[in-house]
């Protein structure tokens, strides 16, 4: 009856731990400037260190665009603001996790 209580929790860990590591989280509320990296990627700062990388498949950045965090935890398909107009986000990644 161990072994199988065992076997459960540990098939229970392989289907859930992938999930976690495709699905990544930021905290964006201390973020203090941000750089725009091509035209669909938006680079974070916390003071002079890279905090996150937003990406934005489908819309255009500008180099005088304006943006707007609508949540400051920000995750996969969460919305921000830019140019006034909400945009979906495919992937954040974050500086801790990730090299940038």
């Amino acid at each position: 009856m161990r072994f199988f209580v065992a076997l459960v929790l540990l098939m229970g860990l392989v289907v859930v731990t992938p999930t976690t590591a495709v699905c990544d989280c930021v905290d964006l509320g201390r973020v203090s400037d941000y750089y725009f990296e091509g035209a669909h990627t938006i680079l974070f700062y916390v003071g002079r260190r890279p905090h996150a990388r937003v990406d934005l498949p489908y819309c255009t950045l500008y180099s005088d665009s304006t943006i707007r965090i609508t949540r400051t935890y920000t995750c996969d398909t969460d919305r921000i603001v830019v140019d006034g107009e909400e945009c979906q986000i495919g992937t954040v990644t974050s500086a801790s996790t990730s090299a940038f």
